[in-house]
């Protein structure tokens, strides 16, 4: 019987759970010092969103087996540091799936018929039905933002009020987009066609203030928008600017860029609906939020695999010994595919050469897919639950096994398929070096092919193949005081195209990027994060 600590209020019914197998304790309101004096002795610890399990706590877990987060994100548990001792993560991903969908279509109905309004003139002693005057759905042009879980259940409800609906996913395919009865279009048309706009994605560095002043002019001055996802994925003083200044007629706020949001910037309009975070508040998304947890950390405590774990390896040490060393090549080949491929990613096919290709490669799958999702995907991606996160996003992934191909002993080929502009298929070999470094081997980019060292960022030129080439972009780099580690030239093809390849220590400003590709004899330049930093 093992020792359950539970540092946050949960629902009874997760608690019964817990407790009909093992000894539970219940202490809601722990600091951090308490907290750390609690988990000397336990094995599972669950929290919601309250309890912060940082390194402190986890290094205090001298036997602490699993984390259960009774909800969507990971954001206060330290999971690099819970791997780093061996702790596994779980959460409840599809716990408030429902509640939000809901809640986002409370959100635009509550403005279509200006219920807040109208109840506040009414308990104000007016009768004014004539300036309340509201619009239907039906008919209407939905764009949602993100369409994965949420976004695909607000989809759905969005549908069956007749409304059209568009989609801006570019890791979710056509065919994806097409069976859910949406269109997928660009983020821009979406925009501007759009009645009403609401956004569904997870918020990280590269996402961050994503809507803003630009993205707000571009649509109609009828249009609302709604937030039930991130605060920080909208420049909210963009959006209250917008609003008063009557670019668009309103919006329907449910999450802020810091909470609580008392005295919030958004809340002074009364043209925008507020409501204090409730998406996930309700006893049936609470409910299966502890469900949930509860029963990945009974899978866990009986040595079963979890459905949601967010970091744990499901391959046996002998066979993550072999292929170990391969997973970080792994990722960086599909980010470098996936960067330089630019369109809309249609299909992925992964071969494995050498002795890797003759054990478990689901590990270095999850690594491709973590390679070409990062930063996208509103989950923290893992070894087990990456490929049904791709599935979620449409992406059709095919493998392959084949003997070893010289100079390499081990290489993971990457080949990235899209659509709907930008270069329609790109290869990026990745190996592992002795060093302990990825070397990176790209094929395939217009027809060449190259072979470059590792550096956190790097910058691929297309050419004309004439002398003084890479000292013009060189001469141009040194004034900007970027610094090159290293330089690697592909040999011409047959439409006299050459390509360069820039290690550098820093990565250009658009404007700089936008510089290179100005200069003569340059087809184009597209500057690649390597995620070595």
């Amino acid at each position: 019987m093992a020792r359950i600590l539970i540092a946050d209020e949960l629902s009874q019914e997760g608690i019964a759970m817990l407790r009909e197998r093992h000894s539970v304790e219940s202490r809601p309101g722990l600091s951090e010092d308490e907290l750390v004096a609690a988990v000397g002795d336990i094995e599972a610890l669950v929290v919601r969103s309250q309890a912060r399990v940082t390194r402190r706590v986890i290094e205090a877990g001298a036997n602490l087996v699993v984390i259960g987060r009774a909800g969507v994100g990971v954001d206060n548990i330290d999971v690099d540091a819970a791997t780093e001792f061996g702790v596994t993560v779980v959460n409840a991903p599809l716990a408030n799936t429902i509640s939000t969908a809901e809640h986002t279509m409370a959100l635009m109905l509550a403005f279509a018929r200006h219920v807040p309004r109208g109840d506040a003139s009414l308990r104000g002693g007016k009768w004014e039905r004539s300036r309340l005057m509201g619009v239907e759905l039906q008919g209407r042009t939905l764009g949602v933002i993100g369409l994965g879980r949420i976004g695909t259940e607000v989809a759905r409800r969005a549908r069956a009020f007749d409304m059209r609906v568009l989609a801006y996913d570019p890791f979710v395919t056509r065919d994806r987009a097409n069976a859910l009865g949406v269109e997928a279009v660009e983020l821009d048309d979406l925009l501007a066609q759009s009645d009403i706009v609401t956004i569904h994605m997870t918020l990280n560095d590269a996402n961050r203030g994503f809507l803003g002043a630009a993205q707000f002019a571009k649509m109609k001055p009828t249009a609302y928008f709604v937030n039930c996802a991130r605060g920080a994925l909208v420049d909210e003083q963009a959006l209250y600017d917008a609003v008063e200044g009557g670019t668009i007629a309103g919006a329907a706020i449910d999450v802020f860029s810091v909470e609580p949001a008392v005295g919030n910037i958004l809340t002074t309009s009364d043209k925008i609906i507020v409501t204090p975070h409730l998406a996930a508040s309700t006893a049936e998304a609470q409910t299966r939020a502890a469900v949930d947890t509860a029963e990945e950390i009974l899978a866990v405590l009986d040595g079963r695999p979890a459905r949601f774990a967010v970091n744990v390896p499901s391959v046996d040490p002998e066979t993550m010994a072999v292929i170990g060393p391969y997973l970080d090549a792994a990722q960086l080949a599909a980010s470098l595919a996936r960067q330089l491929a630019e369109g809309r990613l249609e299909r992925v096919v992964i071969t494995y050469y050498g002795e890797i290709a003759n054990h478990e490669t689901g590990p270095l799958r999850a690594s491709v897919i973590t390679g070409l999702l990062r930063g996208v995907s509103a989950e923290k991606l893992s070894i087990v639950n990456a490929t049904r996160v791709a599935e979620q996003h449409g992406i059709r992934i095919d493998e392959d096994h084949a003997p070893a191909r010289p100079p390499y002993s081990n290489l993971v080929s990457v080949v990235v398929h899209s659509a709907d502009g930008g270069r329609h298929e790109v290869r990026v070999d990745a190996t592992h070096t002795s060093q302990g470094a990825s070397a990176v081997s790209v094929a395939g980019f217009e027809g060449m092919e190259l072979a470059a060292k590792s550096s956190p960022y790097a910058l691929a030129v297309v050419n004309v193949d004439k002398p003084g080439m890479v000292g013009s972009v060189g001469t141009l780099l040194g004034q900007w005081d970027v610094n090159v580690n290293y330089m690697s030239v592909s040999a011409s093809n047959k439409e006299n195209r050459a390509l360069m390849v820039l290690g550098i220590n820093r990565p250009l400003t658009d404007t700089e990027e936008q510089a290179v590709s100005a200069l003569p004899n340059i087809f184009s330049a597209t500057l690649l994060d390597l995620g070595l930093d």
